[in-house]
């Protein structure tokens, strides 16, 4: 893949990053599962799928931002306030636009190669998660 300038990156649609997000945020959370060992793969996938959900996500925004900085923090609000098309059936508005957010900024995080702030973030996210 062609590396992207800092100015295209900052340039890129809030729902693209989402889009590139979402990908990065499941993967995140499949490394994590696999990692605790074999299980059958219903399994993986019915606890990926309870950490990915809107809910979850939504969940997850409450324990990073805290952490996050000036110019995460604004990257988190340009994909909350971004206008999607609709709404999943089990996710109310509130927590799909937070759920974006996050994707966003995760979308932002990896494209600009921060990948030590990625996983910094995310272990916070899966430790609240998964050991609360």
């Amino acid at each position: 893949m062609e590396q992207l300038s800092s100015d295209a990156i900052r340039m890129m649609s809030p729902l693209g990053l989402a889009y590139i997000g979402d990908g990065i945020y499941e993967l995140l959370t499949r490394e994590h599962i696999v990692s605790r060992g074999n299980m059958p793969v219903a399994k993986f996938h019915k606890e990926t799928v309870s950490l990915v959900c809107a809910a979850a996500q939504s969940e997850a925004v409450d324990v990073i931002l805290p952490m996050l900085d000036e110019e995460e923090t604004a990257v988190y609000k340009r994909g909350r306030n971004a206008h999607g098309s609709q709404v999943p059936k089990n996710a109310d508005a509130v927590q799909y636009r937070r759920a974006t957010g996050l994707e966003a900024l995760f979308g932002y995080l990896y494209l600009n190669g921060r990948m030590e702030r990625l996983h910094t973030l995310y272990e916070a996210i899966y430790n609240a998660a998964c050991c609360a």
